[in-house]
């Protein structure tokens, strides 16, 4: 198919919409002569609200049902022969709780965001695509009685199939400037073309990883996965507000300020999950949802050119990743290992660490990096 014919296709799903708003906006705003409260229909902040109340009801209020669901069909953990002993207990627990995850910002998303906002539809479609790789992961361990599922060439194979199609979407058909934005440097925002597009690659596809990597325990990932939705949530409010960005020195995306309806879904959908998953857990997240909250935020941080940003608020999955990468590294040059066990929140465990002290402190350091990288928008 020729490459113009493509992208006019493409433009035609994410920019030239249906004419509506969310399903709340279609069904309400016309009254607004009769009703003038009505009116707060319009902002952005009065739907985040409404998309994160009505995100963390549903979690809420469907979490026993779908954890009966998970239990009867008997969608178990598998839990590594090789980790902490302590684990084993947890045998038999469900997983796959991040399709309630999905579920519930998905819904909560359509009723509250505009639906004519092409950021919203895109990053819906990286969260639900990576879901899917998930639940292929996940549903594998469970069939096969094994924590391995997909293999990393397969797993990786699809992520970067799915991250291709979003790139092409952001830098071809949208045409978002592939300008790299320093924190800390107002005036240094190098153009660096299609080195852009392999650079958000690496964002996108380590931040679902990395994510990844760190749900290892009860409401580990779940935390710095709230905190840092939050804090994207203000970025993505501020980019969209041509005003606030030129005050703070931050590039204006225009529309981007749609995106923070998104977060605030994920931040309360993550609350109303954490209520069954802190320790000891009822329920396990899943590939199907560390995945697919990873990718999202990531292609957002990419959207609102906060790509270094990320790394700063979600400094907990890097501290995670950095701690597989240099074990293996170590283990397969010198066959010595740099901690007892990585990801780092295992080596924390066996050093006598209980496993809510590990929980609880990553995610105050969360709180600590979320603040800090919050700082970034005035030290410029």
């Amino acid at each position: 198919m020729n490459l113009s014919v493509l992208a006019c296709s493409f433009r035609r799903i994410f920019i030239n919409q249906a004419r509506e708003k969310s399903l709340l906006y279609q069904l309400l705003y016309p009254m607004h002569g009769s009703f003038h409260a009505l009116h707060v229909f319009k902002y952005i902040t009065f739907r985040a609200l409404g998309a994160g109340l009505t995100a963390f009801i549903l979690s809420l209020v469907l979490g026993p049902h779908f954890i009966k669901i998970l239990t009867r069909k008997q969608y178990q953990q598998t839990i590594r022969t090789d980790g902490p002993q302590s684990h084993l207990k947890k045998t038999g627990t469900p997983t796959m709780g991040g399709i309630l995850i999905l579920l519930s910002v998905t819904v909560s998303t359509l009723l509250w965001a505009d639906l004519t906002n092409k950021y919203i539809w895109l990053v819906l479609g990286v969260m639900l695509s990576f879901g899917f790789i998930g639940w292929l992961d996940d549903y594998k361990k469970i069939t096969e009685k094994n924590s391995k599922g997909l293999s990393e060439r397969v797993k990786i194979f699809l992520q970067t199939l799915f991250t291709i199609v979003t790139i092409y979407i952001l830098f071809v058909v949208l045409k978002v400037d592939t300008n790299l934005n320093v924190p800390f440097f107002r005036t240094v925002t190098p153009q660096i073309s299609w080195i852009y597009f392999a650079f958000a690659w690496l964002v996108i596809i380590g931040s679902s990883n990395a994510v990844n990597l760190t749900d290892g325990l009860d409401g580990l990932a779940i935390g710095p996965i709230i905190t840092t939705a939050l804090t994207f949530g203000i970025l993505s409010y501020l980019a969209g507000h041509v005003k606030l960005a030129e005050y703070l020195y931050i590039p204006f995306v225009k529309e981007a300020g749609e995106i923070s309806i998104l977060c605030a879904a994920i931040v309360c959908s993550g609350m109303g999950f954490l209520w069954f998953n802190t320790y000891p857990a009822q329920v396990f997240m899943g590939d199907v949802g560390s995945l697919a909250l990873g990718a999202a935020l990531g292609t957002i941080s990419v959207i609102t050119k906060n790509e270094f940003v990320l790394a700063i608020v979600g400094g907990i999955f890097v501290v995670e990743a950095i701690s597989v990468i240099t074990q293996r590294i170590s283990f397969k040059t010198t066959r010595k290992r740099v901690f007892r066990m990585a990801p780092i929140h295992h080596h924390f465990e066996l050093s006598g660490w209980a496993e809510p002290q590990i929980t609880v402190r990553f995610w105050i350091i969360s709180l600590v990096l979320a603040m800090l990288g919050l700082a970034t928008l005035k030290l410029r």
